[in-house]
């Protein structure tokens, strides 16, 4: 699942960010409300954590434009305003839900989840052969067998299994896992390809992960 940060605060998105991608959410932040709102258009999400107070474009500003272009993906407005006017103002300008600074990232995590229930944006779980994935519990199974994965490895397992049976080029996983810090590495793609197959194929007999030379990588049961 992918989430969007637009924060001006660089502080506050190395928190979130790092807190989400250690709950296997794949994270991309903007520092100012253009940059965010372009970020948001152009990319498919499935939350966005918006500040209200923002450079260039605020977040009220943001939020309408995202409603009015007919984006319904869930949207957390992050703000220091904890008024009941504020609120209301947010909610109804089109915001899920409204969360006042300081906050505990549990209660965050809380709410986000509840967000990706309630909206039903993405199925919670992803299955191929023997092999399930818990989207919201971040967990896999293969054959009954607790599978341990890294936030990144699980990104990358879930990208493979909502594209199953599709070749994907590595520039295309590098594209759609844009928020790996190491995605500058050539071969990083093959490196985490080398060690899902460690994790899910090595011990079975059915092997999922499948190369297709000169072009890239897919997941199948065939």
């Amino acid at each position: 699942m992918k989430i969007l940060i637009i924060e001006d605060d660089i502080k506050i998105i190395n928190f979130l960010k790092k807190g989400l991608e250690e709950e296997c959410y794949i994270v991309d932040s903007a520092t100012n409300g253009d940059d965010g709102l372009y970020l948001a258009s152009v990319n498919e999400y499935d939350l966005i954590l918006l500040d209200i107070m923002l450079p260039i474009k605020d977040g009220i500003e943001v939020c309408k434009s995202l409603r009015s272009a007919k984006n319904q993906t869930p949207i957390i407005m992050l703000t220091a305003k904890d008024s009941i006017e504020d609120k209301i103002k947010g909610l109804d300008i089109g915001a899920n839900d409204y969360l006042a600074k300081p906050f505990s990232f549990a209660e965050l995590l809380a709410r986000i989840r509840v967000q990706l229930r309630t909206q039903n944006v993405t199925q919670t779980k992803i299955s191929i052969a023997d092999l399930e994935l818990d989207l919201l519990n971040k967990t896999a199974i293969r054959a009954n067998e607790n599978i341990t994965l890294t936030a990144k490895e699980f990104a990358l397992l879930e990208y493979l299994i909502k594209n199953k049976d599709r070749v994907l080029s590595e520039t295309a996983i590098n594209s759609a896992l844009s928020s790996f810090e190491d995605s500058n590495i050539s071969n990083i793609v093959n490196v985490y390809i080398y060690r899902l197959r460690n994790k899910i194929d090595k011990n079975f007999a059915i092997k999922l992960i499948k190369t297709v030379r000169g072009i890239g990588f897919k997941i199948s049961d065939k």
